[in-house]
């Protein structure tokens, strides 16, 4: 599993459904950037390999059904109703590093990712140090259940 350092490296192999995904400020606030009902699945592969996907549950169809197509209003909607990115990952100690070489949001293409784990109960807990999201700084905190 590459640099992977971490004995529990293993525990992450597999797929996982998202069961929820917030962001909370310093001061307690917590909001839900893909609404409350939002669905997804990150994928960890015994050779080194991560993917993760999040959307908005009830996104809506673009009029046309050209995949290469629609306005500028649904792409938009889209764009801010979806995220995905995959890559190479690494256990360290307490986190796991996404190293990622292909994103729906170009900023994250050739940049590593850090996230916090935790497991319990069948559950992998994800969580990131501060980030910018809507002009704050966040942390995400991101619980999947294993498929």
């Amino acid at each position: 599993m590459g640099e992977s350092t971490d004995s529990r490296a293993e525990s992450f192999i597999g797929t996982w459904r998202l069961l929820s995904c917030e962001l909370r400020t310093a001061d307690g606030d917590i909001s839900y950037p893909y609404g409350r009902d939002a669905r997804g699945y990150i994928t960890y592969t015994a050779d080194g390999y991560m993917s993760v996907s999040i959307m908005s549950d009830g996104r809506r169809n673009f009029a046309d059904g050209d995949l290469l197509g629609g306005t500028v209003e649904e792409k938009l909607a889209a764009a801010e109703s979806y995220i995905s990115y995959c890559g190479k990952y690494q256990v360290r100690e307490d986190r796991v590093i996404h190293n990622i070489e292909v994103a729906s949001f170009p900023n994250f293409v050739g940049d590593s990712q850090e996230r916090l784990f935790q497991f319990s109960a069948g559950r992998l807990s994800l969580s990131t140090v501060p980030i910018l999201f809507e002009g704050k700084q966040r942390t995400a905190h991101v619980v999947w259940e294993r498929v």
